[in-house]
């Protein structure tokens, strides 16, 4: 295997959850020795480390977060520091096999709440050489210096390590307000692991749930290029019984765990309160995101069979025609229904057509949810509203071959624009048991329907006469990570996109800033995306639920102070009408959601 950090920089890796709650849930008590178990019942954490792997873990922790000399002296265990330690590798690397990391565990020294006496430096420096130089003995991976809220203790803990060359992580853990125990503030933390020579990725872990987590992370990724892992609580401890559990669900845990990822962690797990289950779910719901998954290698196709009559690009639709002559366009998204009764979109789709709207954007199983085919329902609107459709087409519930004979059929019957993207993971759905197949993402997909609109295929058939797809591709202004963003957008415009539909915008500045790198890349049109606001919950849960969505703060303030449903539609349409008109001289057009299937306040919000 390559070393654990040049893998990580490779792609993000699943770390496991927690040890010592699961110990405790299998009926060990807290007065125990957890360490000494890896001796004196190491089919118990062979087991749980078993668990782990089944459940997707790429990397397994070493039951050894108090081996350390000063800690097992409570239990009367202090000369059996390698003992210990080497058997918690023994139990690790049992359940690894040869495809899984092992790395060692090694927490403070001291108790949270203690100050670290002077007096004290030299012994506790030892302490951590003594119990590192155990680990690695015994084969370690790597090293995990965890839990550490005092930044004086992790500095000995990272010198301990100096004389050891194998991978180390440095991990913090920080309260909801991003400050440890002692106050010291996370961004502190972070800038004094960047410039330490010794330590090759950060962590975050323990403290405080996902939320927290994901606060943190915002906070302080971009003060490093060094590989950010995160591994939270799940949740903050409730006394339930006299008990403290838990109460945190794979799913919640499951959706801040993507957005690390989409922040930019490379490494993602769980500390106290998780389990197999939260690992399971997340580990399904990140394998299959876009830069994590293995895609299929599209290509640009270039072939000497003989040539083929292209479309050209004003040609391939009005809706082309109109976008590329440099005139404004204007796009109403319109949910398929959850039935089979088609009555209701096509109405709506005929009200936009009446009032001149040049096209019905069609989502794909959006929140991965199960509705009409967006093809099917396509086709209707074309046929029967009489206004062309942009289809968007996700890749995640199909392969490549279904892709493309999908792609060949609509646009046989006449659908002719599309919008392509990568897809919401099954496990952020109604389905959190389906699988998502991404043979490739959108950019793999773009290169797809490029090699069909020049007459040939992925398997370099011949595709003649060939189709004429208008492609778009999605982008989104308000990325974290927007170097990240960038170079995704480079190589989507490099694969043939021809247009851009953006995320909803609610932050005019975050746009300019996009548009002014983007022109740097491509001068291909760019249709905003725009959501009328219903209200303030409305407006939170956009902010905090939908990936890649910001709402500033000063939308949310103007929306807390209304009162009735109505003034709330009417403020969203409001602002949507700002937003619209703040950014009209640098965009090509407008793509207006219609937020619950309210068709008139999207029509509302271009004062039709």
């Amino acid at each position: 295997m390559i070393d654990l950090i040049s893998k990580m920089t490779e792609q993000p890796l699943i770390f496991d959850g927690a040890m010592g709650t699961v110990i405790y849930d299998r009926g060990i008590f807290i007065n125990t020795c957890f360490d000494e178990l890896n001796l004196t019942n190491s089919k118990l954490i062979q087991k749980i480390h078993s668990e782990y792997v089944e459940a997707g873990a790429q990397v397994l922790e070493t039951n050894t977060f108090g081996a350390n000399r000063i800690k097992l002296a409570a239990f009367g265990l202090a000369t059996k520091v390698d003992e210990i330690n080497s058997a918690a590798v023994r139990c690790a690397r049992e359940a690894a096999g040869d495809d899984i990391y092992v790395i060692g565990s090694v927490g403070p020294c001291t108790k949270s709440s203690e100050i670290l006496q002077s007096a004290s430096i030299n012994e506790v420096q030892e302490a951590f050489r003594e119990q590192i130089a155990s680990l690695v003995k015994a084969g370690v991976d790597g090293i995990i210096l965890e839990t550490f809220s005092k930044l004086d203790e992790l500095d000995l803990a990272i010198k301990a390590a100096e004389s050891f060359d194998v991978p180390l992580i440095a991990s913090f853990t920080v309260g909801h307000e991003g400050l440890t125990i002692t106050g010291t503030p996370a961004t502190a933390i972070v800038d004094f692991l960047d410039q330490n020579k010794r330590v090759q990725a950060i962590g975050i872990n323990c403290g405080t749930g996902p939320a927290g987590a994901f606060s943190t992370l915002e906070k302080v990724i971009s003060r490093s290029h060094k590989p950010f892992i995160v591994m939270p609580n799940a949740g903050m401890p409730r006394d339930v019984g006299g008990r403290m559990l838990y109460l945190s669900s794979p799913e919640y845990f499951t959706t801040y765990a993507i957005r690390y990822i989409e922040l930019g962690a490379r490494g993602v797990g769980g500390c106290c309160g998780t389990t197999a289950a939260h690992i399971k779910m997340m580990s399904r719901s990140i394998k299959t995101m876009s830069g994590v998954k293995k895609y299929i290698e599209v290509k640009s196709h270039k072939t000497d069979a003989a040539p083929v009559s292209m479309v050209k690009p004003s040609d391939k639709s009005r809706f082309a025609a109109k976008l590329l002559s440099g005139q404004k366009v204007t796009s109403v998204e319109l949910l398929p229904p959850r039935s089979i009764d088609m009555s209701g979109v096509l109405e709506k789709a005929k009200l936009c057509a009446e009032k001149g709207i040049d096209v019905i954007n069609i989502p794909d199983g959006p929140r991965a949810s199960t509705r009409v085919s967006p093809m099917i329902t396509a086709i209707a609107m074309l046929r029967d509203a009489k206004i062309e459709p942009v289809l968007h087409y996700c890749c995640r519930d199909r392969n490549l071959i279904g892709m493309q004979a999908d792609l060949l059929g609509a646009y046989a019957a006449g659908i002719h624009n599309l919008l392509i993207i990568t897809g919401d993971p099954p496990k952020l759905g109604d389905y959190p048991d389906a699988t998502g197949v991404f043979d490739v993402d959108s950019v793999g997909l773009t290169q797809a329907v490029t090699n069909m609109n020049r007459g040939i295929d992925v398997g370099s058939n011949p595709v003649n006469p060939p189709t004429g797809f208008f492609t778009g591709v999605g982008a989104n202004p308000c990325a974290v990570d927007m170097d990240r963003e960038m170079e995704r957008f480079r190589r989507k415009v490099d694969a043939g996109a021809e247009f851009i539909i953006t995320q909803p915008v609610f932050d005019v500045d975050a746009l300019f800033r996009f548009l002014d790198k983007a022109r740097n890349i491509t001068q291909i049109p760019l249709v905003a995306g725009v959501w009328p606001l219903t209200s303030f919950k409305n407006a939170e849960f956009m902010n905090n639920e939908v990936p890649g969505v910001v709402v500033p703060q000063s939308i949310l303030e103007r929306l807390k102070k209304v009162t009735t449903k109505e003034d709330g539609a009417r403020m969203g349409t409001e602002i949507a009408m700002e937003i619209i008109d703040s950014i009209s001289t640098r965009v090509s057009g407008f793509q207006i959601s219609a937020p619950f299937g309210k068709v008139e306040l999207a029509l509302a919000a271009l004062g039709k």
